[in-house]
């Protein structure tokens, strides 16, 4: 082979070598990009849901007792902030089901909570001055709760069915702490949070309300061998024994707040043995606002 064509092949050899080079590089950017896009997908979908403007509401308009047990809700404030609270409904409703689904789980949970207590705050502002207790709102039994007036995920939809049917009914969450979260503007609910619950510290938030809770004398106590515990318990008794949070049973998630419930060691296995009969307090409907 002469040295022309020795040149002609080296040309060829370093044309071909930088073409490879060149895809090469192509596939890494190409990579890279789509690598960036799950990340980029991925960080959105952990991020959840901004709960900012029903966070400022809540530390504005409700106002905790000095032990933290129990709340009152400025219902005139949240009146002259009735437009901030449509943006944050609006805001809820905007949210689809499929960017809802991707959503780590204590996310999930945090926004129904959020939104069972917005919406319920919503309906009293329609109802108020006028009205004592909650269950004044309809002329049946019950009828507040079934209204169909909450928007999520592009329907119209009930209290009810969004406390029963998803915080409650989907298998995804099994949380009976959540009776110590939502709110049903009444005196003997667990307190309404003055802030919003966020996916990051959600089983904190849910662990201190069940605490507080279980702390008030007014609704839970001990009396000789009779432990009076809130009627929630009664209501929803299946939900502290069906293995939800790992509870095989009420005494057993009592005993779990023993100390919230100012029990001693002796009590707390009395309770576990079946000697201490539980009882039920009484349930106190009347509106839970701050001018009453």
């Amino acid at each position: 082979m002469n040295r022309g064509a020795e040149t002609d092949v080296d040309s060829v050899d370093v044309r071909f070598s930088l073409s490879k080079a060149m895809k090469n590089i192509q596939r890494v950017l190409l990579l890279s990009l789509l690598l960036s896009v799950v990340i980029t997908g991925a960080a959105e979908a952990d991020a959840g849901f901004s709960h900012e403007i029903w966070d400022g509401l809540l530390t504005r308009f409700v106002h905790l007792s000095a032990d933290d047990t129990a709340s009152r809700v400025d219902y005139e404030g949240f009146a002259e902030a009735r437009q901030k609270l449509a943006a944050y409904l609006g805001q809820l409703a905007s949210v689809t089901r499929v960017d809802f689904d991707r959503w780590p789980v204590a996310e999930q949970l945090a926004f129904l909570i959020n939104a069972y207590n917005a919406w319920t705050i919503d309906l009293i502002l329609e109802h108020y001055p006028g009205i004592e207790s909650i269950r004044d709102i309809g002329f049946l039994p019950g009828a507040a709760w079934r209204l169909r007036r909450v928007e999520l995920f592009g329907r119209k939809m009930s209290l009810d069915t969004l406390e029963h049917d998803m915080i409650r009914g989907w298998d995804r969450f099994r949380e009976p702490r959540i009776h110590f979260a939502v709110n049903c503007a009444a005196v003997g609910c667990p307190a309404l949070a003055d802030r919003a619950y966020i996916g990051a510290t959600l089983d904190e938030q849910l662990d201190r309300n069940t605490s507080l809770f279980l702390t008030d004398r007014s609704r839970n106590y001990a009396i000789q061998d009779d432990l009076y515990v809130s009627p929630i318990f009664r209501w929803y008794r299946e939900d502290f024994q069906d293995g939800w949070g790992g509870y095989a049973s009420l005494p057993t998630f009592l005993a779990e707040y023993g100390e919230a419930l100012g029990l001693s060691e002796a009590q707390k296995a009395a309770l576990m043995s079946g000697q201490t009969r539980i009882r039920f307090s009484r349930y106190d409907w009347s509106l839970n606002s701050l001018d009453r």
